[in-house]
């Protein structure tokens, strides 16, 4: 059973990933060729994906839990506010053809901004939680994101409060909109 430390660590190795590879890849300034732009829309849209789904899942569940530390509610009101920043951004960048004048901005934008939470996340957020949670809690914790990750929305929800009672009711509905949505488009899907 993992974690919460875990499945969370999961997530942002495979976020790290993405942005590593967007940071080496060829932008149209640097020469990419109509492919090669295809395959950085794809990479941006698996970044979307894994961020909406990632950003979902923590703002009800793990968010709260982080709110019950002393000081918590400090910690979970910075890390939300990154995560609300980060949702404009990705809103922007998964509606932008690589082509656009705007899309190197925001996918630079995203990179910096996603390593700075990321590293807030696991070097301030983390330590706090783990002086917190006992082993049992920790599981329970991990489970329950784990679960929510499978009905969560793969889209940024920008205009969304980051509560978790405002994310329980509407976050079933916001998620079946979008997998509907990226079945019918083929968003997501590489190949």
């Amino acid at each position: 059973m993992p974690d919460v430390f875990t499945v969370l660590g999961q997530d942002h190795a495979e976020v790290k990933q993405l942005l590593d590879q967007l940071e080496r890849g060829l932008s149209r300034a640097g020469g990419a060729s109509t492919p090669q732009l295809k395959e950085r829309k794809n990479l941006v849209q698996a970044l979307v994906i894994a961020e909406s789904k990632h950003e979902a899942v923590e703002e009800e569940h793990f968010w709260p839990v982080v709110r019950d530390l002393s000081g918590g509610d400090a910690l979970a009101d910075q890390g939300t506010r990154q995560e609300q920043e980060a949702k404009v951004i990705l809103d922007r960048l998964d509606k932008l053809d690589p082509a656009d004048d705007d899309f190197e901005k925001l996918v630079s934008a995203i990179i910096r901004d996603g390593r700075s939470h990321i590293a807030y996340e696991e070097e301030r957020v983390w330590p706090r939680l783990r002086d917190s949670l006992n082993q049992s809690g920790a599981d329970k914790l991990g489970m329950k994101l784990v679960r929510a990750k499978d009905t969560a929305p793969t889209r940024p929800h920008p205009n969304v409060p980051p509560r978790p009672g405002v994310l329980k009711a509407g976050g079933p509905a916001a998620a079946l909109a979008d997998r509907l949505r990226d079945a019918i488009t083929g968003r997501g899907k590489t190949g």
